[in-house]
C-alpha cells in the first residue's frame, strides 16, 4: 500500500520499520517539528524523523494541519492509508477523509481503557493486570473510533513503564503489519461506553514519593514513572531516582530501611524492595549495591 506515516517518539519507531519492511510505500513521514534538548538546548529532532531521513522517506513537520495549504499537501500524496502512532497533533476532518482508507492508529491500551496521552504509565499507576495494542480507525474524537485489531499482555509486579513500552512497541508494529492487508474485510468493533478512562499527561509533580501511602500505591508509582520522569528521594541534598520496585514481606517504618536482605523500605501498610536506583550523576545500580555502598542498618531512613 501507499501509506503516510504520522509519529513522532521511540515507541512508532518500530511500526514505522516494520511497515517498510514489509515492502509498503512510505510516501511520506509526519512528525513533531525539533525541539529544544539536552544541556545546550538545541533543537533536535524526533525518533520518527531520524529513522525516515535513515530510510530514505520524505519528512515532513508542520506545526498544524488546520489550514488549507497544509491539508491540500496532504491529500495530494494520494495515500491508501494514513498509519498514525503517538504522532502529537490533532487531525482535522478533512485530513482524515484525504486517505482511501482512512486514518489508523496504534494505540497502547486495550481501549476504551487509558484514551489519551499517557497509557503505558496511567496503567501501571493504576494496578492494571493486563493492558495491550489497539489498532483504531480514526474519528474526530480522542481515541473513540472503532477498533480493528488488538492484543493484550500481562503487567508484571515488576514492569516499569520502560518495559511495557518496548514490548507494546513491537506489539503495535506487529499488528500494524497485519491489519493492512485485510483493512477492508475487517469488522470494526465500536467501543463501549463502559470501562471508558482517561490517560492524563504525566506531571513531574507525580515522581514526588510520600513513604506514608500503602505499599501497592508506591511500588505502581515508582514502576508507572520509570524511566522518566523518575520517581524520587532526596539523599544527601541530592535526587535519588528509584526505578524498579517490587513486593516485600518486612516491616519497618515509613521510608526506613527494613531488617531484610536488599534493599526493602518501609511504607504506611507494608514494605517494598527497591531492585533498582540510580544516584545522581551515576547510572542505574542494584538495591542491594546501593545499600552496601551508602552502608545503611536496619531502621536508617533512606531519605535525609
Amino acid at each position: 500500500m501507499r501509506i503516510v506515516f504520522m509519529g513522532t517518539p521511540d515507541f512508532a519507531v518500530p511500526v514505522l520499520d516494520a511497515l517498510a519492511g514489509a515492502g509498503h510505500e512510505i510516501a511520506c513521514a509526519y512528525t513533531q517539528p525539533p525541539r529544544p534538548a539536552g544541556r545546550g538546548k538545541k533543537d533536535r529532532p524526533s525518533p520518527v524523523q531520524v529513522r525516515a531521513e535513515a530510510l530514505g522517506i520524505e519528512v515532513r513537520a508542520p506545526r498544524t494541519l488546520r489550514d488549507e495549504a497544509a491539508q491540500a499537501d496532504f491529500a495530494a500524496l494520494d495515500a491508501d492509508v494514513a498509519v498514525v502512532v503517538a504522532y502529537g497533533l490533532i487531525l482535522p476532518q478533512p485530513v482524515l477523509d484525504a486517505p482511501r482508507l482512512g486514518c489508523i492508529n496504534v494505540h497502547a491500551s486495550l481501549l476504551p481503557r487509558w484514551r489519551g496521552a499517557a497509557p503505558i504509565h496511567r496503567a501501571i499507576m493504576a494496578g492494571d493486570a493486563r493492558t495491550g495494542v489497539c489498532i483504531m480507525a480514526m474519528e474526530a474524537g480522542l481515541d473513540t473510533g472503532p477498533v480493528l485489531m488488538r492484543e493484550g499482555t500481562d503487567i508484571a509486579h515488576t514492569d516499569t513503564t520502560g518495559d511495557l513500552h518496548d514490548r507494546l512497541a513491537e506489539m503495535g508494529a506487529r499488528l500494524a503489519v497485519a491489519t493492512l492487508p485485510q483493512i477492508e474485510r475487517l469488522s470494526p468493533v465500536i467501543q463501549p461506553e463502559d470501562g471508558v478512562s482517561y490517560a492524563a499527561k504525566i506531571d513531574k509533580s507525580e515522581a514526588v514519593l510520600d513513604w506514608g501511602w500503602g505499599a501497592d500505591v508506591v511500588r505502581r508509582q515508582i514502576n508507572g514513572l520509570s524511566p522518566f520522569p523518575g520517581a524520587y528521594v532526596t539523599r544527601e541534598g541530592a535526587r535519588l531516582k528509584l526505578l524498579r520496585a517490587a513486593p516485600a514481606r518486612a516491616v519497618a517504618e515509613p521510608g526506613c530501611l527494613a531488617d531484610a536482605p536488599g534493599l526493602v523500605i518501609g511504607t504506611g501498610d507494608g514494605s517494598v524492595e527497591l531492585l533498582e536506583v540510580q544516584p545522581a550523576g551515576r547510572g542505574p545500580v542494584s538495591g542491594a549495591d546501593f545499600r552496601n555502598g551508602a552502608r545503611l542498618a536496619p531502621g536508617d531512613p533512606l531519605e535525609g
